[in-house]
């Protein structure tokens, strides 16, 4: 009888140490679950019994009430999220793929727990939506070519709409525009012209500089010196590629000069004959003038007289 209750002490006291030591594990578990710990870049939300307490807590280190307190961490960091590739058609009917990135953070902790359930979520979506919508309104040209403003106005409307979760959209990026080939091949087809096209007007304007300039010169040479001059620069350049013969036309307009030089009634006999040619061609113009005058008269007078006169 003495063992038996010896024994049912011995239990005893080996149940009140177990219960003693998970009553001592549950007390440390409480006491550590309690103790938080806030970083630097984080800020921490409590709920007291389902209700917000003042502001963001931290950085540091909190102790809560165990199963009353509870705190939610929120990275303040900014956040680079790749928006997912959208299909869109463009204003002139052009089908497109386009990806885009995004840079937010959260400016207001309580915000961003109070009024979204996920904010990092929600924003990837609005984003995604606002994508679609704000480039379906643009033409090809625009999307390819205006993108600094394409993104100003994307911010503009995302930090818009997530202002009221306490997210700030810093920036956001059109990465890439994704076009079918055809399409590819045909821009690339316009661009070819248009590169031909302003050749050919580059071209144009060089022929009408050139021919400015060559009319200046003209004038410049229309002394038979400077002429003269000019030639003997030419023949000298062509001498210069060793050349065996030269065949080069002459003016005759270059020695006239020399030849009045020389003579000095050159110029005057061929004034001289220069008259006499005009003379002669005027004594030939009253010759067939006088005689057709004198048929015509000649013609007319049996006409002009009476019957009586014309039977004798």
């Amino acid at each position: 009888m003495y063992a038996t209750l010896g024994l049912l002490q011995a239990v005893g006291v080996g149940f009140a140490a177990i219960l003693v030591l998970i009553i001592a594990i549950f007390v440390v578990a409480v006491i550590f679950s309690a103790i938080k710990i806030v970083k630097e870049y984080e800020r921490g939300v409590i709920f007291r019994i389902g209700r917000v307490q003042g502001g963001p807590k931290g950085p540091g280190l909190f102790i809560l009430l165990p199963l009353v307190d509870r705190m939610v961490k929120i990275d303040l960091r900014t956040v680079t999220m790749e928006v997912p590739p959208q299909e869109i058609i463009t204003r002139d009917n052009v089908p497109a793929r386009v990806t885009a990135v995004i840079y937010f953070r959260v400016v207001d902790p309580n915000k961003s727990v109070l009024e979204v359930e996920n904010h990092v979520l929600a924003t990837s979506q609005i984003a995604q939506t606002t994508l679609r919508s704000i480039l379906g309104q643009k033409n090809l040209d625009d999307l390819l070519t205006n993108r600094e403003e394409i993104n100003e106005e994307l911010q503009a409307i995302i930090d818009e709409q997530t202002e009221p979760w306490g997210i700030k959209v810093s920036v956001v990026e059109v990465k890439d525009v994704e076009i079918p080939q055809n399409m590819q091949r045909a821009m690339a087809r316009q661009a070819e012209s248009e590169r031909e096209r302003r050749a050919k007007i580059i071209a144009a304007e060089g022929e009408y500089q050139a021919s400015e300039r060559l009319r200046q010169a003209a004038d410049r040479l229309e002394s038979p010196t400077a002429l003269q001059l000019r030639l003997f620069q030419t023949m000298g350049e062509i001498a210069t590629e060793q050349n065996s013969t030269i065949i080069l036309p002459v003016p005759l307009d270059l020695f006239k000069p020399f030849l009045e030089s020389q003579n000095g009634s050159y110029g005057q006999g061929v004034r001289a004959a220069r008259r006499e040619e005009e003379k002669e061609a005027e004594r030939l113009y009253e010759e067939a003038v006088g005689e057709a005058t004198r048929e015509v008269s000649s013609e007319e007078v049996p006409t002009e007289m009476p019957d009586g006169e014309a039977n004798r």
